[in-house]
């Protein structure tokens, strides 16, 4: 089965979140792997930015009903109709969750991997109470640790 990592973060991310996000997008396409992602802009686009770079696959999970709202990175747009619950579609589809900078979010992503037991990083982001996750300072120590996570699967 196909490896998928969501990457998750603001719309409204720092110049560095981008760059970050980008470069993570791009090297979690060269493994063979999918992103996904909530389909929108920021830390979202750049991610998808990157998948596309590293010739790969990025899914975009939508909050609205319309394909019409999605970045133009997006390889495969899910319109869900359902809002902020779309959250947890990105969550749940994952093997592996990446957090790229915080919002409100974000912060509530965070906490739905961590409940769900996935393996959580975190770059630029602050200490949650009761979420458990890594933090990380490199897109290279990101990939890294998905596949010690992951155990040498590589679908």
């Amino acid at each position: 089965m196909q490896i998928i990592v969501a990457v998750i973060g603001p719309s409204r991310a720092k110049d560095n979140e981008l760059e970050f996000a980008e470069a993570l997008g791009k090297l979690i396409a060269q493994e063979g792997w999918v992103v996904v992602t909530g389909g929108k802009g920021g830390v979202m686009e750049a991610a998808s930015k990157g998948a596309s770079a590293g010739k790969g696959i990025s899914i975009g999970i939508l909050p609205e009903s319309s394909r019409d709202f999605t970045n133009k990175y997006v390889d495969i747009a899910i319109p869900t109709g359902i809002g902020e619950a779309r959250n947890f579609i990105v969550i749940n589809s994952a093997d592996a969750v990446v957090a790229v900078g915080y919002s409100t979010g974000t912060l509530i992503e965070m906490a739905s991997a961590s409940r769900a037991g996935k393996l959580l990083l975190g770059y630029n982001v602050p200490k949650v109470p009761e979420v458990n996750y890594t933090t990380i300072s490199s897109p290279v120590e990101a990939i890294e640790k998905i596949k010690n996570y992951l155990g040498g699967r590589n679908d």
